[in-house]
């Protein structure tokens, strides 16, 4: 049987859409949104109907026809859940419009994919393996202060299918095998994948891990708790500093790997020692997390859109191969992930999850 699937990824400045007829990419554009655009809508979820105006436009001027058997919408700060493919309910909803754990476009994913399916008869509005799955072992929790628990907040949707990507090539299962992978983007997650769950990973969003292109990773406490009471910054602009202003983008001034690298290929000597220092931190992570796998790893794999980057990558192999091989996925691959995570149950192959 052939199922249509449309697939609604919202970022901050952006809506990915794309449609599928099962796994077959048949449309994918993205819709660019200016400052001006988004300046009428006080909170993000406030966007909702201009978005889904949007892409409803989009789909009719490229004669698309609305008979989707499943609106997919990539999944939002919702409270911690496991990983699957989730239907979408009024209490997701609900959570979604309150940003359980902040406020961000991927919470209008599933809002906007809701919305769209109540207009189709018979179509299905699912979110899947959004940033908050939270599979983490209790004793990857534990911090010196118990007001401050390490959260799970990472990638999950491009790692989970990287990870299935590679048991499928190795003729095993994902839930057979233990795994490391780290999430090359604007924030890098390194995760330990032990038999389908990820056990232990940092927190890419908020701060914790590698350096990336633009996020702050681990910082010594003490010298953060300084900056934050000198009185140079407010909260918000602390906040989006970290976030945004932080890591390459901090020390070289662009938020682009490739860039970067030409810096240093054309003789920027600090060019270089920072993305070998980032090369070196992510690196430090993978070894840090092969912990949680007792050493009894299978398989490093290395993706996001960093991953394209062809110094890094080496830089990384070079510190960590006498860990495991090291496989390289380079791009994010959102769209068809969400897109098979959504055909799987359409086709019966697995159960769709209640959002509790």
């Amino acid at each position: 049987m052939l199922y249509r699937i449309l697939v609604i990824n919202p970022k901050y400045e952006k809506t990915k859409i794309a449609v599928y007829e099962n796994e077959q990419e048949i449309f994918l554009k993205t819709i660019y949104h200016s400052s001006d655009d988004l300046i009428p809508y006080k909170k993000i979820c406030d966007q909702m109907e201009f978005r889904k105006r949007l892409i409803t436009t989009e789909l009719m001027n490229n004669e698309l026809m609305m008979d989707f058997n499943a609106i997919v919408g990539v999944g939002g700060l919702v409270k911690p859940i496991r990983s699957g493919t989730y239907e979408v309910s009024e209490r997701l909803k609900e959570d979604l419009r309150k940003g359980q754990q902040g406020e961000a476009a991927c919470n209008l994913g599933g809002l906007i994919a809701a919305e769209i399916a109540s207009s189709i008869p018979g179509a299905r509005a699912f979110i899947s393996n959004p940033a908050v799955v939270d599979e983490m072992d209790e004793i990857a929790k534990i911090t010196g202060l118990p007001e401050i628990p390490r959260r799970s907040k990472f990638h999950a949707l491009n790692q989970k299918m990287a990870g299935r990507k590679f048991a499928k090539e190795h003729n095993s299962h994902y839930e057979d095998l233990n795994l490391i992978i780290a999430h090359l983007g604007r924030g890098i997650s390194v995760a330990a994948h032990r038999k389908g769950r990820v056990v232990d990973v940092n927190n890419a969003i908020e701060g914790s891990g590698p350096f990336s292109s633009e996020r702050v990773g681990t910082l010594p406490a003490g010298d953060l708790i300084t900056l934050c009471f000198s009185g140079k910054y407010t909260e918000e602009e602390l906040n989006y500093k970290i976030r945004h202003e932080s890591g390459l983008y901090a020390h070289l001034g662009t938020n682009d790997a490739n860039t970067a690298e030409r810096l240093a290929s054309d003789g920027d000597k600090h060019a270089s020692l920072i993305l070998k220092a980032m090369s070196y931190n992510i690196a430090k992570e993978i070894a840090a997390v092969s912990i949680a796998l007792e050493g009894v790893i299978d398989g490093i794999i290395l993706t996001g859109a960093i991953a394209y980057n062809q110094l890094i990558t080496e830089q990384i192999f070079n510190y960590v191969r006498h860990i495991s091989s090291v496989t390289i996925y380079p791009g994010e691959n959102e769209m068809l992930a969400l897109a098979e995570n959504a055909l799987e149950i359409l086709k019966g192959e697995y159960a769709c999850l209640t959002y509790q």
